[in-house]
């Protein structure tokens, strides 16, 4: 089976991976196709820390291959979308709607697949960068079949955590005033959450300007190459700013783009240990410095809900499918990627 590997130094493209078959409660999907998200590429340079060696990948779609014992809500032949979410559903937070911030769910990584008579470590419980993975039922979420795969692919990560942060975590209102700093896969995803919501500015700030035309088309009403021209748009401020980006000084950015009451919402990943500062003083004006994992989401709710907006056509998936790779080409999506030529380069398999 292919799939791409990290084994802590190089990264390929392999075709002697095994993956077990699906116990109780865990489901095998055959994967059709998965979005190259920075969040791969983050363990790759090491601002992720995670073992070796890996399956990389996380943000995927495909067919259902098999279920486990007690898997009842999909079956073989479904369509499904996966999250990264490999929440208990049991303990006190999932039952309080916050699957996100289930313990269960992080920093467990399982070995389901095997190399050579190896085990291989499972990237975001999910390894979407290979011809089949093994997930926990709750990660595989149905679809329509009349969604291509390889635009659904894109919901699993992207739009869960840009929507969601605008409609979960910020709980953007209509007539609000948005600030995205950072306009790749999750920032446009941001803008789009926004605009969604009936945020009525959207500025999006990029600092590569042929980036414009699909941040407008994501819902940004106005565009700038450097955070410093908000204020002549906004000159009080604005009440949601999203950093999107990952580095410090857009973080403090963030925080002083705000409006009275204003909320900062750090999407980015910066280096592990990095601190960000800000004028204490300033924040007694009612503002927030929001964290967001994952779009605070619900992926059973949310996903089923991301992809009737998709059909309604108020949610733009194929348009962030810059560019599709077979898996063999995964090196060209990353330069690519590297290079923002690609909003979301996709792998298909």
């Amino acid at each position: 089976m292919r799939g791409v590997l990290f084994d802590g130094k190089r990264v390929e493209v392999v075709d002697d991976l095994e993956v077990r078959e699906p116990g109780p409660g865990e489901v095998a999907v055959a994967v059709a196709a998965a979005g190259l998200c920075h969040s791969d590429l983050s363990v790759v340079d090491g601002t992720i820390p995670f073992p070796v060696p890996v399956v990389l990948g996380h943000e995927g779609a495909g067919v259902v291959a098999a279920v486990g014992a007690g898997v009842t809500h999909v079956a073989a032949g479904d369509h499904v979308a996966l999250s990264t979410l490999a929440n208990c559903g049991t303990c006190a937070e999932c039952d309080r709607g916050r699957p996100t911030m289930c313990r269960q769910a992080i920093g467990r990584p399982g070995q389901p697949f095997s190399r050579g008579g190896r085990p291989v470590f499972q990237f975001a419980s999910n390894s979407a960068f290979a011809e089949r993975t093994v997930v926990k039922a709750v990660q595989a979420v149905r679809i329509p079949k009349d969604i291509p795969l390889s635009s659904a692919a894109l919901i699993g990560c992207g739009v869960l955590t840009g929507v969601g942060a605008v409609l979960n975590r910020a709980r953007v209102d209509r007539g609000d005033s948005v600030v995205v700093i950072g306009t790749g896969g999750i920032g446009l995803n941001v803008l789009q959450g926004a605009r969604i919501a009936g945020a009525l500015r959207i500025v999006a700030v990029d600092a590569n300007p042929a980036k414009e035309a699909v941040a407008r088309q994501f819902g940004a009403t106005d565009f700038l190459t450097s955070a410093e021209g908000v204020r002549e748009l906004l000159p009080t401020g604005a009440d949601h700013v999203f950093e999107c980006v990952g580095r410090v000084e857009l973080v403090r950015q963030a925080v002083d783009l705000l409006d009275r009451h204003g909320q900062a919402v750090l999407l980015g990943m910066p280096p592990a240990g990095a601190e960000a500062s800000f004028v204490v003083a300033s924040m007694f004006l009612d503002k927030s410095i929001l964290g967001c994992r994952y779009g605070s989401s619900r992926p059973q709710r949310d996903i089923p809900l991301y992809a009737e907006l998709y059909r309604e056509g108020r949610l733009l998936l194929d348009e962030l499918v810059t560019q599709t790779y077979p898996v063999e080409e995964f090196e060209r999506a990353v330069a690519d990627a590297e290079a923002g030529k690609v909003a979301r380069g996709v792998l298909t398999f």
